[in-house]
């Protein structure tokens, strides 16, 4: 009985340490899913608790914290670089001086370090927050690999790289495509504007032009932009998908069909050709929210430190 038993034991062994490797293979970066339920059994529950809490009463951090881990993975990878704090870091550059959620992150860190003192690193935790986010708005859940490293450099003069408000389709393929993923990722990961604002500094040109108003754009619609966002006020904020800011849903689709797409970098998604198709893929909420997830993985994954590549920070804001 004893043998029997030592038996079954050495193949439930072998056979986690198989799903592991397997895992680790098929993402290609050496993460895997479950990386902390031996060294950190709580750690994904403690991230979750504490992304839920600041949501609930601010359910504005959801948009901010799935956008903070796009803006890290596509500087330097999935390295939490954009986190560090100072003055010529990604956090104070341009393109992320209205990211929000370090607070957060920063909460579910102190947290982790009293449970599990150096074990997980501020990228996972910013991954986790990430897919967590979507869920308390409504969106699918998927399952995040982990194990991570957090890395020690970060430039603000590398921001420049990030996909901008005005970006043509044409750009915005190729910098999707630098970073290994495809038209479709490009339509799904863009689609995670059906949460969150922007200024309106990043559209003004158009709905204010002398040259004539965007003909993209729904002209039903513009009476309401012209209204939420007056030529002297280029900071006032305004959802991205109109009438379901906190909703993660395909309306944000709908709308672009309708155009009634903000920025100029989401209705060229409907407007061109070669994305157009992903885009009424899209307008159905199952294919979107599983497709969604399968592309956070992928993206997740960019440039991913392991090993000796990294270190697992303290603090999130400052290298060790």
């Amino acid at each position: 009985m004893e043998g029997d038993l030592s038996y079954k034991n050495f193949l439930l062994e072998f056979l986690l340490l198989s799903l592991a490797v397997v895992s680790t293979v098929g993402h290609g970066q050496g993460t895997r899913v479950g990386f902390y339920w031996s060294s950190c059994p709580r750690a994904e529950s403690i991230v979750r608790s504490t992304v839920e809490s600041y949501v609930r009463s601010n359910p504005t951090f959801a948009a901010g914290l799935l956008r903070m881990h796009f803006h890290d993975c596509f500087i330097r990878g999935c390295d939490a670089s954009v986190l560090i704090a100072g003055s010529d870091t990604e956090r104070s550059a341009g393109p992320n001086r209205n990211l929000r959620g370090f607070q957060v992150i920063d909460d579910a860190k102190a947290k982790l370090e009293a449970a599990c003192p150096g074990v997980v690193s501020c990228a996972d935790i910013l991954a986790l927050a990430a897919r967590d986010s979507v869920v308390l708005s409504g969106g699918k859940s998927w399952e995040v690999p982990t194990g991570r490293k957090d890395g020690r450099i970060s430039i603000g003069t590398e921001t420049n790289t990030l996909p901008a408000p005005n970006d043509s389709i044409a750009v915005q393929k190729q910098k999707f495509s630098d970073k290994g993923l495809n038209t479709q990722d490009l339509v799904l990961l863009v689609g995670g504007h059906t949460i969150g604002t922007t200024a309106c500094q990043f559209f003004a040109d158009r709905i204010y032009n002398s040259n004539g108003t965007d003909p993209s754009i729904d002209p039903s619609f513009l009476p309401f932009l012209r209204q939420i966002c007056p030529q002297n006020q280029p900071t006032k904020r305004v959802a991205l998908d109109t009438a379901s800011q906190f909703k993660f849903d395909t309306s944000y689709f709908a709308n672009l069909k309708r155009g009634r797409g903000i920025l100029r970098s989401d209705e060229v998604l409907w407007t061109d050709a070669s994305t157009r198709n992903f885009v009424l893929k899209f307008l159905a909420t199952g294919p979107f929210n599983i497709e969604f997830g399968k592309s956070m993985v992928k993206m997740g994954n960019i440039a991913v430190k392991t090993g000796a590549d990294g270190e697992i920070r303290k603090k999130c804001s400052a290298v060790n």
